[in-house]
């Protein structure tokens, strides 16, 4: 018995040696273009599951069948997940075909059976993928309102999320939205598409980004000779001991700079 005890002590030690080599040395590849191996995916995928599964079993799942609720959510999806998540007819983003793990197509899967998983992932999150703790921005009523969306998106055709997105109030949660927008176009063959959205779907909000840009740049490249404005008074004295005082002139440097004199003189200046 003594000895089994050591020979697990030793294997345990030797173990955690061999563990701390890996780390230290950099042996296990952290890039995201290289995936893991079978063993440590369903490892993971295991541990994932069975998260979701447990500490979502208790959530009560509302009625997800009101119109209003499932306009309300397209709207967010639209604006927040198509571009990992896709539409109809949306093959692919730039996101999505970079993302690994790879974002699940929800306009294919949905719920996938289980809309109380799906308020929970939306809510917290998953740890080391791309998928965000919308519950850190969005209210519970919002959130369910993305649920009652997907539930129905596996069944809507591309002119049917389109237009159901267009009647919603966009991206919305109670308040404290920040700017966003969505990804269509950006699939395969469909560059076009996607510089055409950059200006009409997403328009207002990047003209806005890129006013508050060009003011930044202008305070960056402002220079210390600058000309003085008209109102910037420039006195001098005169051989004769009259001040006189004018302003300076708007126009270019070059031109001649001209006043008149108490006793009614005009002066010019020298170039």
């Amino acid at each position: 018995m003594k000895r089994t005890i050591k020979t697990l002590t030793a294997a345990s030690v030797v173990a955690a040696i061999v563990g701390a080599g890996v780390v230290y040395f950099g042996v296990f590849n952290v890039g995201a273009d290289d995936p893991h191996s079978q063993a440590v995916h369903s490892l993971l995928s295991t541990a994932r599951d069975r998260s979701i599964e447990v500490r979502s079993r208790d959530i009560e799942v509302p009625d997800l069948t009101d119109e209003a609720l499932i306009r309300a959510g397209a709207g967010n999806y639209n604006a927040m997940c198509i571009g990992c998540h896709l539409a109809p007819e949306l093959a692919q983003t730039e996101l999505s075909k970079s993302l690994y793990p790879a974002p699940p197509n929800l306009s294919k899967l949905g719920v996938d059976g289980n809309p109380a998983a799906a308020f929970w992932i939306i809510k917290h999150g998953i740890k080391s993928t791309g998928m965000p703790a919308w519950g850190k921005s969005m209210s519970d009523p919002y959130i369910w309102g993305m649920v009652a969306f997907l539930q129905q998106l596996p069944g809507m055709d591309a002119q049917e999320y389109r237009a159901l997105a267009a009647s919603s109030g966009g991206h919305q949660h109670g308040g404290g939205e920040s700017m966003m927008h969505n990804h269509e176009g950006q699939h395969d063959g469909q560059e076009e598409a996607t510089s055409s959205h950059h200006h009409d779907a997403g328009g207002a909000e990047e003209l806005a980004e890129a006013d508050v840009h060009h003011g930044d740049t202008i305070g960056a490249h402002a220079h210390g000779d600058v000309t003085p404005s008209r109102d910037d008074g420039v006195e001098h004295a005169h051989p004769d001991g009259v001040g006189a005082s004018h302003d300076a002139p708007a126009t270019s440097a070059a031109q001649p700079k001209t006043h008149t004199h108490a006793d009614g003189k005009e002066h010019t200046h020298a170039q």
